[in-house]
């Protein structure tokens, strides 16, 4: 990762206090880059601005399973309360991306209250993601999850496949096979239509 010049997403500037906003450094990632593995210490926050990264660990099976893929936004905030990393995190699609040195935010977290509760929203915003997701896993069919993702993630029925339809699968939990069968039958049912490296809903 090379540092750039500071320059942060909007997100970021709404959120971050000034202090906090000094401390950061802004970073180009490259597809396949770790920015942290299993078992080591957290020192930094990462925040997504472009590109796309997942955290993920080795299953039961020796598969690897896909715990959040984020495109713009924290991944892995429970670091800031953890002493180790519970999985690695891996660039999947090149962007940019803003570090923050976790203890800065530890003191500011506790120091300012208006603060706190911004990062509070932020936390409540993405637990309602999660409830998304929890509620899209317990749908049956591979269309209805497919559908699902798209309507919840997606901005206006479009949703951006990222590295392509294979993490799709892992985030939905479903075979690629299964997924490249149900995308096949919608787009000739007329319901799903792609656009460039998105998939749309009709």
């Amino acid at each position: 990762m090379k540092p750039n010049p500071i320059s942060l997403p909007k997100p970021l500037i709404s959120l971050l206090p000034a202090e906090l906003q000094q401390q950061c450094v802004s970073q180009k990632c490259s597809k396949g880059e770790r920015l942290f593995a299993q078992g080591q210490q957290p020192e930094r926050m990462f925040f997504i601005g472009s590109g796309e990264a997942v955290l993920q660990r080795m299953g039961e099976h020796g598969t690897q399973l896909v715990l959040q893929r984020v495109r713009q936004g924290f991944i892995s905030e429970a670091s800031l309360q953890s002493s180790l990393y519970h999985c690695e995190s891996i660039v999947t699609v090149a962007g940019d991306l803003v570090s923050i040195p976790i203890s800065a935010i530890k003191q500011e977290l506790l120091s300012n209250p208006e603060f706190a509760m911004r990062w509070v929203a932020m936390l409540n915003k993405e637990l309602k993601r999660l409830r998304a997701q929890c509620e899209r896993l317990s749908l049956k069919s591979v269309k209805d999850r497919l559908l699902h993702l798209i309507e919840t993630e997606g901005e206006d029925g479009k949703l951006a496949l990222g590295t392509g339809l294979k993490s799709i699968a892992a985030e939905l939990s479903v075979s690629h096979e299964a997924l490249y069968r149900t995308v096949a039958e919608l787009e000739k049912q007329g319901v799903l239509y792609r656009f460039g490296n998105s998939i749309c809903y009709k």
